[in-house]
């Protein structure tokens, strides 16, 4: 669906919406942006490429308010301006979906789409209209979702639409999304790209920020490749490939290719999980996992599978069952727990769940095992920076500071930081659900070769994955969650027709 020859694409004329004008951004003195020169036209979509820490959502977030350039200029319809806040941006018509949501967890769905642009009656919100109006979005957008339900409650995938439908009921006219579909199934990315489609006609620009690049090159008109900061360049869609994005974004092919599964140890169970339920989510799960073993686990997107993992990490309490690890029963009802039983868990949202967005990449990193990095009940900073230091460069986070604010860096460092966590203290076994989420192709590599260098070292792996391939790629055995429930189980290298199948129930259950 890529459309247009013309670099501009589109199909506005006249004054630019937005234009950027030599943006430069910088954070401990690293420059992440440096003479970023833009143009976004009226009905048309425009992507941002690049890889992790290349400064694609940077320049997202100053489009989108959320960010003051150090550098350069915003112009908005031809005037200068120099937004505060995401709310500043939107009063003038531009919307920001974060990669990291800014929702209300404590409001109920309705209230957090229409929020600040509620209708009201002699000064009070009008509840009559807000819900005709929010059932109208629904119908029209095909989002299902109840609107009483509160935004905390949602999994990661129904908050996402929250955001999409409140950039779309403010009216804006120009939307920056960043990584809209990491958490969407592919019919809900389908309907997605229908609405962009949509807004499109309506002649809003849409700016997409994504690792997807079958998205990109499937939506887009024009797409500006960034690299460290630069722009390399910006070009119709229609004449790129897949091929000359990445060679854009690296400078030569990067090293992506699929890692070899490390062979099995031989050793015995590490992980062993019997008769696991908790009341409308996991029913009678069971499984086991071997040193050296990465167990593969499939299921479409409510079937229990970030449930089972939460229930094992201690994040959420099952009602009944038992978690053995290494031989030994353990009681498991918090974090606390599940890390001095050695299991580690890298979950679905680092923001939510995994990070502590205004520490340090080192406080994040030692947080579970300041004992070695103290003296005498003391934190001896400088052994905390230097074993920092060391994992992130191990890692191949960019910038590798350890004192670097979490929330400062792209999804894929912050990704790798929580990885960094884990490698710190060597856990028995490691849960990630969906590891690879919102990171680019190189970081991908990294993060699955470090997945298959721990479990070479004994470590026990369950892997989530909405990608089967990553689950194939990965996994020694895969069993698949339906409704809660283990539905089939495979050994090495299942067809990706029969674990589909399995996962849309239209396969018996097997023992």
């Amino acid at each position: 669906m890529a459309r247009g020859d013309e670099v501009t694409g589109g199909a506005g004329g006249g004054v630019p919406p937005v234009r950027l004008e030599g943006i430069g951004k910088a954070y401990s003195g690293t420059k992440v942006l440096e003479g970023v020169h833009v143009e976004l036209r009226s009905g048309s979509v425009h992507a941002l490429v690049g890889a992790n820490g290349a400064g694609k959502s940077t320049l997202g977030r100053i489009i989108g308010g959320a960010i003051r350039p150090d550098e350069g200029q915003v112009v908005v319809d031809g005037r200068p301006v120099r937004f505060g806040s995401p709310l500043e941006a939107r009063a003038d018509g531009i919307a920001l979906i974060a990669q990291e949501l800014a929702l209300v967890p404590q409001l109920p769905v309705m209230a957090n789409v229409f929020l600040g642009i509620e209708p009201r009656r002699a000064g009070f919100v009008a509840r009559r209209t807000l819900r005709r109006d929010f059932e109208a979005l629904v119908a029209r957008w095909g989002f299902e979702l109840d609107g009483d339900v509160p935004v905390g409650s949602l999994r990661t995938a129904d908050r996402q639409k929250v955001e999409i439908l409140r950039a779309v009921a403010s009216g804006a006219r120009v939307i920056v999304m960043d990584e809209p579909t990491s958490s969407l199934t592919p019919v809900e990315t389908g309907r997605l790209h229908e609405m962009v489609e949509a807004l499109r006609r309506e002649g809003r620009t849409i700016v997409y920020v994504s690792h997807s690049l079958s998205d990109v090159l499937e939506i887009a008109d024009t797409v500006s490749v960034l690299r460290n900061g630069r722009l390399v360049r910006t070009s119709a869609a229609a004449g790129e490939t897949e091929e000359r994005l990445v060679a854009g974004m690296f400078g030569e092919a990067p090293a992506a290719v699929a890692v070899d599964r490390p062979a099995s140890t031989g050793g015995g169970t590490v992980l062993e999980v019997v008769h696991l339920s908790r009341r409308g989510v996991l029913h009678d799960v069971s499984l086991s996992i071997g040193a050296g073993e990465i167990l593969g686990v499939a299921g479409l997107v409510g079937s229990g599978r970030s449930e089972l993992a939460r229930a094992i990490a201690g994040v959420d309490v099952a009602d009944q069952g038992t978690i053995v690890v290494g031989g030994e029963a353990r009681t498991i009802r918090s974090p606390a727990e599940a890390i001095a039983a050695g299991i580690a868990f890298v979950p679905e949202s680092r923001k939510d769940d995994g990070l502590f967005m205004d520490l340090s990449s080192a406080a994040n990193t030692t947080i579970v095992g300041l004992r070695e990095v103290a003296r005498r009940g003391w934190l001896r900073r400088s052994a905390e920076r230097a074993t920092t230091r060391a994992l992130l460069d191990a890692l191949a986070v960019h910038p590798p500071l350890p004192g670097a604010r979490v929330g400062r860096l792209s999804g894929g460092n912050q990704q790798k930081v929580l990885f960094a966590r884990w490698l710190f203290v060597r856990p028995k076994v490691l849960v990630l659900d969906e590891p690879t989420r919102g990171v680019d192709v190189a970081a991908r590599a990294a993060i699955h070769r470090l997945i298959v260098e721990l479990a070479a070292g004994g470590a026990a792996v369950l892997l989530i994955s909405s990608e089967i391939e990553e689950v194939l790629e990965l996994a020694h055995r895969v069993i698949v969650l339906r409704q809660g429930a283990v539905v089939r189980s495979f050994g090495a290298d299942p067809a990706m027709d029969e674990v589909m199948e399995a996962a849309f129930g239209l396969a018996g259950r097997a023992g």
